[in-house]
């Protein structure tokens, strides 16, 4: 980037940073660029305490601390009140609730998305692939509250017995490869019909863009999903199927070089999710490139050779290990792994609050490494967490450029690895507590304990 360039990209960062208030989330939110989209969404009311956008900002601060109850997010509140000789409100918890469940779960996953799109329209080209959006899909799954209205919407696995199990919901999201910002998700039972990963992507496919790159594992590498990806005029790179892996052959097919060669796939069987209509449409025949590279085979729709060598797919596939730490920072970092709400209603909003949480940290990464002139994937999640909330802890909350330019300065100035393709154990270390497993509900449990005390240790 020429130095005149860079400088006009800083100046522009902290004309904007200049113009969003840090002293907390929905400050971000009415940022110039939100504001009207958040005004479009906030649902008619009268005066109440705890207005919406006062309620999505406590609620998204009550996900990103480590205590997480609405006991603590009304205690902020309050002391926040005191510290602004604003008249006391009651320390119950019954009025903050209310609030939260008025909120209408289509206004914060609007702003989830609408702010995942703001992060990844303000993305330089340069931070893209040879020019191309690059997209990444990938699948989790998330524990509710073991409450009988969530066991009966998100059942728990069939293989537990009845009261020793939690909730379950599966959830696959679309990420940005170069900002790392959620662009949609999709919820939905781990159990039943519709309920596969696949399933849950296919009513995202809307989201993605023509000319776009969307990379996902093996999983995905559906013929139905190719032929899907081709007429939105999106390429894909997946890692082959299992099946179809066992049965490669190189020597078959058109000759491009060294285990890599063109292949046409034959329609298979109407698989039960799909319309006769739709059946129909859909080509007798596609043709995909299949190649090996780094022990994996892979099938991708970017067919030119020379255009796209072997080895640059291989290295852009490899950045598909990035879904995988930007699930974990959403499950692990913000600790979204286990929702508290009682309810499906509440379990989702509470869900897609930790997305809107999720992108605004991404927004503050984009900004920062605007202003360091990196790429937001080199700046640490984590880091600009505890930035955050040390900032709003100490009361930040000013217009000052200069300020904000210190504190997108903190945030870039870690460096983390391109951590791609990473191998870890799936081990544990450190020993844990050697307490047995609950073996039977636990009422029964408990009533075991009234009458004949807790059992001794075994030795």
């Amino acid at each position: 980037m020429h130095p005149n360039q860079r400088a006009a990209t800083q100046q522009r960062v902290l004309e904007e940073a200049a113009r969003i208030d840090t002293g907390g989330f929905f400050n971000l939110l009415t940022g110039p660029q939100l504001l009207d989209h958040v005004a479009a969404l906030v649902p008619a009311h009268r005066e109440r305490a705890f207005p919406p956008t006062k309620t999505l900002a406590m609620f998204m601060t009550q996900a990103l601390s480590a205590d997480g109850s609405c006991c603590q997010a009304l205690a902020d509140h309050a002391v926040q009140r005191a510290i602004a000789g604003l008249p006391r409100l009651s320390t119950s918890t019954s009025a903050f609730c209310q609030a939260r469940a008025r909120l209408p779960l289509s206004m914060i996953s609007t702003l989830a998305r609408q702010t995942g799109e703001l992060v990844t329209d303000g993305a330089p080209a340069w931070w893209h692939w040879h020019g191309r959006r690059v997209r990444l899909a990938d699948g989790a799954t998330l524990t509710l509250a073991d409450t009988a209205e969530n066991q009966a919407k998100y059942p728990q696995p069939t293989s537990q017995k009845p009261g020793l199990g939690f909730p379950i919901c599966r959830l696959v999201v679309l990420m940005c490869l170069a900002t790392g910002a959620l662009l949609d998700g999709a919820i939905g039972p781990c159990v039943g019909k519709g309920s596969d990963e696949q399933s849950l992507l296919r009513t995202l496919l809307d989201t993605l863009l023509r000319g776009e790159i969307l990379i996902a594992d093996a999983f995905y590498a559906t013929y139905f999903l190719l032929c899907e990806l081709g007429a939105r005029g999106v390429d894909g790179v997946f890692e082959q199927y299992g099946a179809r892996k066992r049965s490669t052959d190189f020597r078959l097919g058109q000759w491009l070089g060294v285990r890599d060669h063109l292949i046409v796939l034959s329609k298979p069987k109407r698989p039960d999710w799909m319309s006769q209509e739709d059946y129909d449409q859909a080509p007798d025949t596609l043709t995909v490139r299949e190649f090996q590279a780094g022990g994996k085979i892979m099938v991708t729709t970017l067919l030119c050779p020379k255009a796209v060598p072997k080895y640059t797919l291989k290295v852009l596939y490899r950045s598909r290990w990035n879904v995988e730490l930007d699930l974990r920072n959403i499950k692990t970092t913000l600790g979204m792994e286990h929702l508290r709400c009682r309810t499906p209603e509440m379990a989702i909003k509470e869900l897609w609050v930790y997305l809107l949480a999720y992108n605004l940290i991404r927004l503050l990464m984009a900004q920062a490494a605007l202003l360091a002139d990196q790429i937001p994937r080199q700046l640490s999640f984590k880091h600009t967490v505890q930035i955050w909330i040390s900032w709003q802890q100490r009361g930040g909350g000013t217009r000052d450029a200069v300020v904000i330019r210190a504190l997108l300065v903190l945030i870039a100035e870690p460096r983390v690895g391109l951590r791609r393709g990473r191998i870890e154990p799936r081990a544990l270390k450190r020993r844990l507590k050697s307490y047995p497993l609950l073996t039977k509900p636990r009422r029964l449990a408990q009533e075991e304990v009234r009458q004949n005390g807790h059992p001794k240790k075994q030795r």
